[in-house]
């Protein structure tokens, strides 16, 4: 089966680089010129090694080449027609890729540093009218092969930065906890409420509690962009054919180049996904979390009923 980009594509060997546009290149591989040089010289040091060994592709060849699979989403064979390449070689640059982006995860995925505090704060109450927040946080699932999903834990910022991450493959506990002090975390009602850890009222009582809620979910809709963002720029992450494992690097790999994409101003270019369409299926349970509260926990939240709404 032969990609619809085929008969556009020219093979690698024909420097798309050099060749194609920006607009092309962000439709074909989701990041302009510079952006794939610079994440190609990110990976250079690891990847070097396995160029000179296999005599064959060059770091940038490479770059393109998971790029490509990270956009569409589609079968090793139909992304190796599509730029010139077998599908063993896909496969083995996709791996060797992934492993080594998922291998940068805490330089490009941390919470705002102590200078950054204050204005992640005030672009969160600029969104939401919630105040002293410092991220929104939701699960999210990757179906693979065998329709089982992976469970993916985000929490972003007012600008969809992703700025922690827990990915988990199946048969994993999911850890809803994170330990972070000055300022508060926004959830679902489906995670526990904690004093850094807020959540909705479940049935609000008055009028400021029912304001809380509405701030609440206005500035969660941040975490719900973010999901929408990431799932448009990389294709893959729709449906995955491969081992947990794999799965969790291509994710965490796909977080790192979420991150870059939006630090460095990528655009967000649509094009039809030509990958498989998956049959639909029921939704997944959400994880459970202890719902064990304190008072402690629920006295934050009032407190912030009382000074605020």
């Amino acid at each position: 089966r032969i990609s619809s980009l085929a008969l556009v594509c020219c093979s690698l060997r024909s420097k798309p680089l050099e060749q194609y546009t920006n607009e092309e290149l962000y439709a074909r591989f989701r990041f302009g010129n510079a952006d794939i040089k610079y994440i190609a010289d990110l990976v250079r040091p690891e990847l070097q090694r396995r160029t000179r060994r296999s005599h064959s592709l060059s770091v940038e060849e490479q770059v393109l080449i998971a790029l490509r699979f990270y956009a569409s989403g589609s079968f090793y064979q139909v992304v190796g027609d599509s730029i010139g390449v077998d599908k063993s070689t896909v496969s083995k640059v996709v791996k060797a890729l992934s492993v080594t982006l998922a291998s940068l995860v805490n330089q490009f995925v941390c919470f705002p540093r102590d200078d950054q505090i204050s204005q992640t704060k005030r672009k969160f109450l600029l969104l939401g009218s919630m105040p002293n927040t410092i991220g929104v946080i939701e699960w999210e699932y990757i179906n693979r092969k065998g329709r089982h999903s992976i469970n993916i834990q985000l929490v972003g910022d007012a600008d969809l930065l992703i700025t922690n991450c827990v990915v988990k493959w199946p048969g994993s506990v999911h850890n809803a906890r994170i330990l972070r002090e000055n300022g508060i975390i926004l959830g679902g009602s489906a995670y526990p409420l904690l004093p850094w850890l807020m959540t909705p009222f479940l049935a609000p009582n008055t009028p400021e509690q029912a304001h809380f809620n509405t701030a609440h979910s206005k500035t969660r809709c941040a975490i719900e962009r973010l999901n929408g963002v990431l799932k448009r720029r990389f294709a893959c992450l729709n449906y995955l054919r491969v081992e947990p494992q794999g799965v969790c690097n291509i994710i965490l790999a796909c977080i790192v180049l979420h991150n870059i994409a939006t630090k460095r101003n990528v655009p967000l270019c649509d094009e039809v996904n030509d990958a498989p369409a998956e049959p639909a299926e029921n939704e997944d349970i959400p994880p459970t979390f202890s719902q064990n509260e304190r008072v402690t926990d629920h006295a934050v939240r009032d407190a912030i009923v009382r000074n605020y709404f």
